[in-house]
């Protein structure tokens, strides 16, 4: 097996490890959009996985965050990166450790815009990590769903645009992602409360962030319209699914959907 294929194939492995939801309409798309994406995703969970991890103090969170951010925004260097993080090797997981392999999966053609977007999407969660993730008031929820998920929207949307031209809206994209976001907020709520955190702006009750995510999964359903190419949107459509099928068990009392129902929704929409 060459080294490419090899690494190819490590990518994949790694994406079902790190994430079942993606891995699933990521593993459906053809070829060179599997390898695009699938090394896009990674790129960003890579920085997503410093954010979030609760073994790393605040102050060196923004180190490595702003470091990598910088890092991306040249020729990736990476004997500095390996020095940035080693550190930390023992406790950061696999995903993060290999962002450079994630890089070097990606195709030439669109790599600068995949380290772009990790890029800022860095800098926008250091800056998160400073505020200690204190959110007051809307604007904030929206800029901090920007950085951490709309983001993901808008390089999905110049891969789609590499690909074969597709062209979508940008702030769809952005929505796209934030309805994403919002879901995931409404399903860890509990557990981010006893960790100290809330994304709830003040004055805002559930209801508040139900509507939320609800306004930004409708704004999703109208990116998808500009879409013709039908791997792509066969991609779309499995998130989105399974988003407003959470969101529905939310409402219901429940804390998430089974997997039974992850592969009926995902059976009805690629049929």
């Amino acid at each position: 097996m060459s080294e490419v294929k090899k690494l190819h194939k490590e990518a994949m492995h790694v994406l079902k490890l790190t994430s079942r939801t993606f891995y699933i309409p990521i593993s459906l798309l053809e070829p060179t959009l599997k390898k695009t994406v699938a090394s896009a995703y990674l790129c960003m969970r890579a920085i997503d996985e410093i954010e979030d991890h609760e073994m790393i103090e605040p102050e060196e969170k923004q180190h490595l965050l702003n470091s990598t951010s910088l890092l991306l925004k040249k020729e990736f260097d990476v004997v500095e990166y390996r020095k940035l993080i080693q550190p930390y090797e023992s406790i950061l997981p696999e995903v993060t450790l290999r962002l450079d392999d994630w890089i070097n999966v990606c195709p030439e053609g669109i790599v600068d815009k995949v380290k772009e977007s990790t890029s800022i999407m860095a800098a926008g969660m250091a800056d998160w990590v400073e505020k200690d993730w204190l959110i007051k008031t809307v604007e904030e929820l929206d800029d901090y769903t920007y950085y951490v998920a709309g983001l993901v929207g808008v390089m999905l949307s110049d891969i789609w645009k590499w690909y074969d031209n597709t062209e979508t809206d940008q702030d769809l994209a952005i929505a796209f992602g934030r309805g994403l976001q919002s879901v995931n907020i409404l399903r860890n709520q509990q557990e981010d409360y006893e960790r100290g955190v809330s994304f709830m702006p003040e004055n805002w009750n559930r209801d508040d962030m139900f509507q939320y995510a609800t306004n930004n999964l409708k704004l999703a359903d109208e990116y998808m319209k500009d879409i013709k190419n039908r791997n792509i949107k066969l991609f779309c459509k499995i998130p989105l699914a399974l988003a407003n099928k959470t969101l529905k068990a939310l409402k219901n009392g429940r804390e998430k959907i089974s997997r039974n129902e992850v592969e009926e929704i995902v059976a009805q929409v690629t049929k």
